[in-house]
Parts: structure tokens; C-alpha cells; sequence
């Protein structure tokens, strides 16, 4: 179990395409991971990997994530106001294709975010989000 300012890392789980290349690479560093869902997801046996079950409630795995995030965690998500909280509390943060999330590209990001959201908004249907990530774009990259 990681005291405070141990390494570990934490996974926004529901919706990250690399878990099993986090699991490799945690085995390889011997470095504990807490995969955090709000549903039961299938985690190998180690002692290492922890399975972190929250509520059903909205952002209830972002909440426990960025409760969780200090100096000494790696968080893997997608989810650019989590990072932000994350950040904030002094973990290091990365996206599922790797790129890192900084204190200096945060704004932006968040930035980018709002404005998509609002030309999706007065667009109605016409513009999507990005393409959804898969295990052969990040080899792309």
C-alpha cells in the first residue's frame, strides 16, 4: 500500500485503452497501480494492481482520482479537468497516448475543451468530438 509522496499510479479506468501496457509497465518499475471505475472492470491478480470501486455518482472516480493525486502519483487519464485537478495537487499526469499534461499546457488544453464544446453546442450534431483513441493510433504517434 503507497504511504504519502510514494510513487503510484492512478487510472481514470471506465474509458483508458492502455491498461495493459500500464500494468507492464508498472510490473517492469515495481510500481503500485490503483485502477479507479465506477464499475466492476477485470484487473490481474497481482500485488501490485488494486482495484478501486466508486460509486455510481457523476465524476465519483474523478473525485476519489484528484482526492487521491499528490507529489508522488502518476495519474493516466483523458480527462482534461482531472488533470487539472491533478496537477494542482502536484502529481505528474498523462493522457492514455502518453503526451504529458503540464502546468504549462493545462490552460490551453482547458482552453480547447470550452471552445469544442461550445461550436458542438450551436452545431447540434454537425461536429464531434476527436476520433476515439485506440491501441494503434498511440503506435502511430
Amino acid at each position: 500500500m503507497a504511504g504519502p509522496n510514494a510513487v503510484q499510479i492512478l487510472v481514470d479506468a471506465d474509458a483508458c485503452p492502455v491498461k495493459d501496457e500500464i500494468y507492464k509497465v508498472a510490473w517492469r518499475r515495481e510500481v503500485p497501480v490503483k485502477v479507479v471505475s465506477n464499475s466492476h472492470l477485470r484487473v490481474p491478480a497481482h500485488p501490485l494492481i488494486e482495484r478501486v470501486v466508486v460509486g455510481s455518482g457523476f465524476d465519483a472516480a474523478d473525485d476519489w482520482i484528484a482526492e487521491a493525486a499528490d507529489g508522488g502519483t502518476v495519474v493516466v487519464t483523458g480527462d482534461i479537468l482531472l488533470a487539472d485537478r491533478c496537477l494542482k495537487k502536484g502529481a505528474s499526469v498523462i493522457a492514455p497516448n502518453g503526451k504529458p499534461f503540464t502546468a504549462a499546457s493545462i490552460g490551453g488544453a482547458i482552453a480547447t475543451r470550452a471552445i469544442m464544446a461550445d461550436l458542438r453546442a450551436g452545431a447540434g450534431d454537425g461536429i464531434g468530438g476527436p476520433a476515439p483513441f485506440t491501441n494503434a493510433s498511440a503506435l502511430s504517434e
